[in-house]
């Protein structure tokens, strides 16, 4: 089966996509609009396996470009934020065969694609949420013009590239369909659920989790121009949402709006909030199912996993604020070093396998061999599982601080800076130090009309953090760096603020 047959399965009068402003798509439009682009593409040269770059603003036509175009060739989304310089770069590396942009676009991503003699495509906006039309220029046929296959790569993705190259992670239509299903069941999803989606459609939550769970199960999603915490509950108004899907900082945005909102929360209120891409606070947790009165579900996910690989149960299965919840599809376990499995309560590395997981990086022998060793994907990430099987993330083993030998896990200096009242986000990073290698820094934000200096954080972690552990510097800013889909960078943020 391939993502086109989502579509195609579903009862053709249903809403599958709406927007602001715009006219609904149905799925039976949407799967004649999945046919329509196969011919398309194919008449223009493309087939099975052909790259299509695809530079799109986040919205409903990005939504059905993404799962109509993957019907003949593999699509690989970009930031639309890139640079010229940027662009040229992933489009390279990715061996694209032509870009996709909207009709009008000025993008440097045309200029690139130009320089790499790459064909350039025209979507064409039709009256539908979603429904667009295809013209560009055509090249030579592909060997393989047919429809695709299961097991061809839907979906290409770059990982984010904070230490080293960027990696291609390339998603297979059975690992993707493998990994919605997971999430559709996991949430209980029917086809009276709507998801909210706010999360940009370059990134692997907001393409799994928003869009092809809504779809498997039947439901609607309404597509955003993209995150806006000033416009979000206008959108609840006009979406009438059942859930929606975030990255922590998203959330917290959320929250400082919530209050003046109640009305809105109130007269449409969610079934469930969904967090994912990064730790969510505890502090945060309780406030959102306080402002929002409904369970918030954390799960824990990565690009090589087709996204999500445990999570937390709505009731009356357990919610457990701090840890991410139990395997949601995949197998997950805990390794040492030496290839052993780990029992309950052992620390060490997150593992997974399964039919959701990639079955390697695109042309990078070194990394597979260090990913996939002894039978198993590497996360990077550091854990513990207890005995119910919920897993809690202890850090990412390249952002453990090494002090003079002291290991230092980052995330747990984050929730005990997150408990003093002042603090509205906090991130804690490693900073060089001439005798240590590397010592323990923070940088906070501090909360709206809330006063706190470095002194005063620094005695609250004191008082209940070992002394190794508390940030020697504590830099008070207005805004933490974000990476492109809004979770907070710790890898090269001394550099960003001048630490020291």
């Amino acid at each position: 089966m391939i993502l086109a047959k989502l579509v195609e399965n579903q009862p053709s009068e249903a809403v599958a996509l709406a927007a602001p402003d715009c006219v609904a798509l149905t799925y039976g439009i949407f799967a004649e609009l999945c046919a329509a682009t196969a011919d398309a593409l194919n008449r223009l040269g493309f087939g099975r396996n052909d790259r299509l770059a695809i530079v799109l603003p986040n919205g409903p036509e990005m939504a059905a470009a993404f799962v109509a175009c993957s019907g003949t060739v593999t699509v690989a989304p970009l930031n639309p934020a890139y640079r010229e310089d940027e662009f040229h770069f992933y489009m390279e590396d990715l061996k694209a065969r032509a870009l996709l942009v909207e009709a009008g676009s000025n993008s440097p991503a045309v200029a690139a694609a130009r320089r790499l003699g790459l064909a350039v495509l025209t979507l064409h906006p039709a009256r539908e949420a979603g429904c667009f039309t295809v013209s560009g220029e055509a090249v030579a046929a592909s060997s393989s013009r047919r429809i695709a296959e299961a097991q061809d790569v839907a979906l290409v993705l770059h990982t984010s590239g904070t230490t080293s190259r960027p990696k291609i992670v390339p998603l297979t239509h059975a690992n993707l369909l493998a990994s919605a299903n997971n999430i559709a069941h996991t949430l209980g999803l029917t086809e009276q659920d709507r998801c909210l989606n706010i999360m940009p459609l370059f990134h692997i939550h907001g393409l799994v989790a928003a869009i092809l769970a809504s779809l498997a199960s039947g439901g609607s999603v309404f597509c955003t121009p993209g995150f806006n915490a000033l416009k979000f509950f206008a959108w609840m108004e006009e979406a009438r949402p059942t859930w929606y899907t975030a990255v922590p900082t998203m959330h917290q945005a959320i929250l400082q709006r919530a209050e003046r909102n109640a009305s809105t929360i109130k007269a449409h209120p969610l079934r469930f909030i969904r967090s994912s891409s990064a730790s969510l606070p505890v502090a945060v947790f309780h406030a959102l199912e306080k402002a929002f009165g409904c369970p918030v579900i954390e799960a824990y996910a990565m690009t090589e996993n087709a996204h999500q690989m445990t999570s937390n149960r709505l009731p009356p299965g357990k919610r457990k604020p701090g840890w991410v919840g139990c395997a949601a599809g995949p197998e997950v376990a805990i390794m040492a070093a030496d290839g052993r499995l780990l029992g309950t309560g052992a620390e060490g590395e997150v593992v997974t396998r399964g039919p959701n997981v990639t079955a390697g990086y695109d042309n990078n022998p070194k990394a597979n061999a260090e990913g996939f060793a002894y039978g198993w994907f590497h996360t990077g990430d550091q854990g513990l599982m207890d005995e119910d099987g919920y897993l809690k993330i202890t850090g990412r083993l390249k952002e453990i601080i090494n002090r003079g030998g002291e290991k230092v896990a980052p995330a747990e200096v984050d929730a005990v800076l997150m408990q003093h009242p002042a603090v509205h986000q906090a991130v804690t990073f490693a900073m060089p130090h001439d005798k240590l290698g590397e010592e323990v820094a923070a940088a906070v934000v501090l909360r709206e009309d809330a006063m706190a200096d470095e002194r005063q954080l620094r005695d609250f972690a004191g008082e209940r953090l070992a002394a190794f552990k508390v940030p020697r510097r504590v830099v008070i800013v207005a805004e933490i760096p974000k990476g492109p889909t809004g979770k907070l960078q710790r890898i090269g943020l001394a550099q960003k603020l001048g630490l020291p």
